[in-house]
């Protein structure tokens, strides 16, 4: 779904048919993000020629920008996996493009567990891709149910010991 790291930043569960990249959020993970939500944060708006003391309040009170979003992707989903580097190609026995499914390696708490599996059986896990790599949601159908409230006890965990 989204690793125990991306818990922190703000998420919402992917849409068949949307592109996404693999992208460095603030916790140092990597995850998935919509290209459109890093650009929007990459790209804010020019800002409006104001007066000095203006300026000078801004300077010291920046506006709030909200931080790109995490996108979760179910368990099982079908996905499309493009820019594979040449080295995972390699100890991978795959291509540079691949039809994968999302997995999840563990259930252990505090652990990177979102990972990819290729047709061949091989598994890779979500911090092992490059930052930028291409992912398309092809099906969401074959996801398993998620269990919302299990979900809610791990977020709950992870929120306690943030304190």
């Amino acid at each position: 779904m989204c690793d125990y790291s991306l818990m922190a930043v703000p998420n919402r569960l992917a849409q068949e048919g949307e592109e996404l990249v693999a992208h460095r959020f603030p916790t140092g993970s990597l995850g998935l993000a919509s290209p459109a939500d890093i650009k929007r944060v990459a790209d804010p708006p020019a800002p409006i020629q104001r007066s000095f003391w203006c300026a000078v309040k801004d300077f010291f009170n920046p506006p709030k920008t909200e931080p790109v979003p995490a996108v979760c992707i179910p368990p099982g989903a079908r996905l499309k996996l493009q820019d594979i580097p040449a080295r995972l190609q390699h100890d991978l026995g795959v291509s540079p493009v691949e039809d994968v499914t999302f997995t999840q390696i563990t259930a252990a708490v505090n652990s990177y567990r979102d990972a990819v599996r290729f047709p061949n059986g091989r598994e890779v896990r979500l911090q092992e891709l490059r930052e930028g790599q291409r992912v398309t949601v092809l099906d969401l159908s074959a996801a398993e149910e998620l269990d919302l409230e299990r979900l809610r006890e791990e977020r709950a965990e992870f929120t306690y010991r943030l304190r």
